[in-house]
């Protein structure tokens, strides 16, 4: 299991998969069922809705899944100059 600090992390994670790796990748986390990717399959196979539609939507799905489980939330940026806020003259 990858251990994520942050929703970017997430994201990061989840930008290089492919739909088939994506069903992997999301199973330990258990974030869908079986049926789930039966129906997904079913969508693509009878030409439904195309198959990088469904990955778009199942990567966000994942991502508000591991946000919600893992309380992650957006990752905070210091500014390089923030030493220099902090000095008093």
């Amino acid at each position: 299991m990858v251990i994520f600090n942050d929703i970017q992390d997430v994201e990061t994670w989840l930008a290089p998969l492919d739909y088939v790796a994506l069903w992997d990748a999301a199973a330990p986390y258990a974030v869908f069922t079986e049926d789930d990717r039966e129906h997904c399959d079913g969508l693509i196979a009878a030409g439904t809705v195309a198959q990088h539609k469904i990955l778009a939507g199942l990567k966000i799905m994942v991502r508000v899944a591991l946000s919600e489980r893992f309380d992650l939330h957006d990752r905070i940026y210091d500014p390089v100059d923030r030493q220099y806020l902090r000095r008093t003259h």
